[in-house]
């Protein structure tokens, strides 16, 4: 296993997180993404929770805001245009396929688990199933990574750029 790439979790991250989920955060190794004000954005996951069950996403995307805007995306239906324009395009294909390699090469830093073995999350590397999961992991590892959660986050009405956190009803 080499150096987790994340800092200790501190008990104001997660409270935050707490507030964030309602209810506690489960298995969490590092906050993988922050908002501009530093509360945490995306989670990284154990690859194997706490009580021992198995768990894909790696990368979990927790701000009230952000998932909002996915669900939103989801419910409009964004997905099927994704998943045509990942159909279509060869070299989204391609860089979508290298998104899911690197998802997995991250998640084993923390550990094997046989019963997920080379599942990644949110439909990678064919098809797209859950915005929220590519969002989350496009925000952790940097535009130019999970091209279909670039995407999502350039067409969701929330942006890592703006701080939310402190308006009612955010989580902030």
């Amino acid at each position: 296993m080499t150096t987790p790439p994340y800092p200790p979790v501190s008990d104001a991250d997660l409270a935050v997180l707490r507030e964030q989920l309602g209810r506690p955060a489960r298995g969490v190794v590092g906050i993988a993404a922050r908002c501009v004000c530093g509360n945490p954005t995306v989670v990284a996951t154990s690859p194997r929770l706490p009580d021992g069950t198995p768990f894909p996403t790696f990368y979990y995307l927790t701000h009230p805001a952000a998932t909002a805007a996915m669900s939103m995306l989801e419910a409009d239906h964004v997905m099927r245009e994704l998943s045509e324009e990942l159909a279509a395009d060869e070299d989204v294909a391609a860089a979508y396929q290298r998104a899911h390699e690197s998802y997995l090469r991250d998640r084993a830093q923390f550990g094997d688990v046989d019963e997920i073995a080379g599942i990644s999350a949110g439909g990678m590397p064919t098809r797209v199933k859950c915005l929220h999961a590519l969002a989350g992991h496009a925000l952790a590892a940097g535009p130019g990574v999970n091209p279909i959660g670039d995407r999502a986050l350039a067409m969701s009405s929330w942006s890592p750029a703006r701080c939310v956190c402190a308006q009612p009803g955010s989580g902030g």
